[in-house]
């Protein structure tokens, strides 16, 4: 009985609704779906409605359906279509052969409209948009009935045909539901089921010059697929009961069931499509797919995984409450990913060369190389060392100040995985900047020999000059200024200038340079990159930061 009682605490609200449902006998089965309007990219919200909506139909062995939400034809195209299958395929949320549009069921959408006029439940009205909304009243006061709501069945039948046939222009007229002008839900004071657009539509050409508003297609598309829940946001909560009272009406034998949960608000990110529409136009981002965005698209080209967007939308949970969560949590899902994953490697994004000056000319020899201290199974590799390297231009100073323990003249530091080497002399250009630095190493302090002789505190990394590859590496930080929020008092964006910086000529250990689009390492003491799947090339690899090794950030228990 206590185990009967501690899973039913640790189940969601939906979860228990949907048990409910299963136990009364509403449903013997669950299908669910995820319903985007093809009118831009998806970002992070919407890979929790496509993991929670998916993650019920595993849960209760039942069915996940993907369809297009095309009843809108001004702003959809096919572009959005492809990238939103390709975003949830991505993500494992596997619809197998149910992928549907609303488009296909435009018929039935149109015969269900013509069944509510012969009821007496729809009617062709003449008033302007303008004169609809002040029809509709107020939270306080009740709406007006329009002087067309009381056509006869005959009219309105005639009427609505003449619209499907192109005898309106657009805006001329709207079929509307005849419920209550006096409701205290403003959506059910004769709400708008069909307008007239003369618009080519993406799926179904110019067939049709009228198209359903959206609260009256969706509840059919989910009656039509049997979707017993139908799971969305929270600002629906208020059409809950027209989309009841459109199922009901038709005749939908089992109607499907809405329930709402909070949509996730991410801190200092942007969203909203028209934003990112902007930053694309004005070229300040490289498309919706631009590694600083949250879009699906750029979580997957910057390196980002599915099994880490799982984790993370887990760990934001379901609730009724509206919350933001910060982003250092998905920095957090994704380290927490990839740290037993992935090659540990060397690069140097900043290099100046160092010449070992007793280490003999054209001398290569090939170090073992953990590829992942951490796990074993990722094996071993050899790495190239020779007489020239690069290391950090961090890592050499000059004039160090207390307690920095990397290389300056005298010191002596270990080159990782490598030798002992001792700074003896430096080469400045005539700005005073350091251009080549002379070593010399001890052949016995190789590492993984047993030398015990002596410590030093130092330890760097290093690239053999010889035996490396060029690579161009971007470090992203959040596009917007934490500091002062996402937008300015005037609603526009508070860009960071810093968003992005370009590393051109960075060296790279030689194994990378087969790198193909969205492979990724660690990059030791610098962080996660990815194999950037826009920009890189054979002959020119890009690198995107993922993420920085650490953070403060710490997930609550």
């Amino acid at each position: 009985m206590r185990m009967e009682e501690k899973e039913k605490v640790s189940k969601n609200f939906i979860e228990m609704a949907i048990d409910k449902d299963l136990e009364e006998g509403v449903y013997d089965h669950v299908m669910t779906r995820f319903p985007p309007e093809p009118n831009g990219y998806l970002h992070i919200g919407h890979a929790k409605s496509i993991l929670l909506n998916y993650g019920l139909a595993q849960k209760y062995h039942g069915k996940f359906n993907l369809r297009f939400d095309d009843t809108n034809p001004t702003k959809e195209r096919m572009e959005f279509v492809e990238s939103i299958k390709k975003d949830v395929q991505w993500l494992g949320a596997d619809y197998e052969d149910r992928l549907f549009f609303a488009s296909n069921y435009f018929d039935q959408m149109y015969e269900a409209a013509v069944s509510l006029i012969k009821k007496g439940k729809a009617y062709v009205c003449d008033l302007s948009a303008e004169e609809i909304r002040e029809y509709r009243g107020t939270l306080k006061e009740p709406g007006k009935e329009s002087p067309y709501r009381n056509r006869s069945v005959e009219e309105n039948l005639e009427l609505f045909e003449k619209m499907k046939n192109g005898e309106f222009a657009d805006g001329e007229k709207v079929l509307r539901a005849k419920i209550d002008m006096a409701a205290g839900n403003i959506n059910m004071r004769d709400p708008i089921l069909y307008r007239v657009a003369h618009m080519t539509h993406h799926n179904t050409g110019d067939k049709w010059c009228i198209y359903p508003m959206y609260d009256f297609a969706h509840p059919i598309e989910d009656a039509i697929e049997g979707v017993t829940h139908s799971i969305c946001t929270l600002e629906f909560e208020d059409h809950r009961p027209l989309y009841d009272w459109v199922v009901k009406e038709v005749g939908f034998e089992q109607p499907p069931r809405q329930i709402e949960f909070a949509k996730m608000y991410l801190t200092n990110v942007i969203t909203g499509k028209r934003y990112i529409k902007k930053l694309v136009e004005d070229g300040i981002v490289d498309g919706w797919d631009d590694p600083r965005l949250v879009s699906i698209a750029a979580l997957r080209r910057r390196g980002f995984t599915p099994d880490a967007i799982r984790t993370f939308i887990e760990l934001a949970g379901v609730s009724k409450a509206q919350s933001s969560v910060d982003y250092a949590m998905l920095e957090f899902c994704i380290r927490d990913d990839l740290k037993l994953k992935k090659s540990r490697v060397m690069a140097v994004l900043d290099p100046v060369k160092v010449v070992i000056t007793n280490y003999p000319e054209g001398q290569i020899e090939y170090l073992d190389v953990e590829n992942n201290k951490e796990n074993e199974e990722l094996g071993s590799r050899k790495v190239a060392f020779g007489r020239e390297l690069y290391i950090e231009r961090d890592d050499f100073m000059i004039d160090p100040p207390k307690k920095y323990f990397r290389m300056y003249p005298g010191n002596e530091v270990r080159l990782m995985n490598a030798y002992f080497v001792k700074c003896t002399d430096y080469i400045t250009d005539e700005n005073g900047k350091v251009t080549e630095i002379h070593c010399t190493y001890d052949p016995e302090t190789k590492s993984g020999s047993g030398f015990t002789g002596r410590k030093v505190k130092g330890t760097i990394h290093w690239v053999c000059a010889d035996e490396c590859v060029d690579a161009e590496v971007r470090l992203y930080e959040n596009i917007v200024d934490e500091e002062k929020g996402v937008y300015n008092e005037d609603g526009s964006l508070n860009l960071n200038p810093n968003s992005l910086t370009i590393l051109p000529e960075c060296k790279l250990e030689a194994g990378l340079k087969d790198s193909k689009a969205y492979d990724s390492f660690q990059f030791v003491r610098q962080g996660y990159f990815c194999c950037d799947a826009k920009d890189s090339t054979e002959d020119h690899l890009v690198f995107n930061r993922i993420v920085s090794l650490k953070s403060s950030y710490k997930p609550k228990k």
